[in-house]
């Protein structure tokens, strides 16, 4: 229809574990290393990204909040230049010690923010085989 926009670009949110390597397919790479690791707490240790107990600890966290808005700041700035430019797929990769908490929390909202603006939006988290 005239006058309406539909994105064709596919964006692709990993997470993962730089214990094992960065992912080569990446066209973006940020590292959650700097946030408070829940890892250290023996009764959040069990837990991944995907769970409430690690979602209220790094909820809590406001150095999370901040890392989560710059770059959900920097993604809606400069995708759309790669839309512009006929990019089919971005993958943006987050990446932090073992690839269960922090990075996974991270892929996990900014998927969630970007998929009410492109229709083709994943999540895939490298390191978690059960989730």
């Amino acid at each position: 229809m005239l006058g309406e926009q539909s994105s064709h670009l596919s964006l692709l949110f990993k997470s993962f574990g730089f214990k094992n390597g960065a992912p080569n397919d990446a066209d973006f790479v940020f590292d959650a290393r700097c946030l408070p690791n829940p890892y250290w707490d023996h009764n959040l240790r069990k837990y991944t990204g995907v769970d409430q107990p690690i979602i209220d600890f790094l909820n809590a966290q406001p150095c999370a909040q901040e890392f989560y808005w710059q770059l959900k700041i920097f993604l809606q700035t400069w995708i759309p230049r790669f839309e512009q430019d006929n990019r089919n797929y971005l993958t943006i990769a987050i990446g932090c010690t073992g690839g269960q908490h922090r990075s996974v929390y991270i892929a996990e909202k900014l998927a969630k923010n970007f998929k009410q603006l492109y229709s083709n939006t994943q999540i895939r988290h490298r390191e978690m085989k059960n989730k």
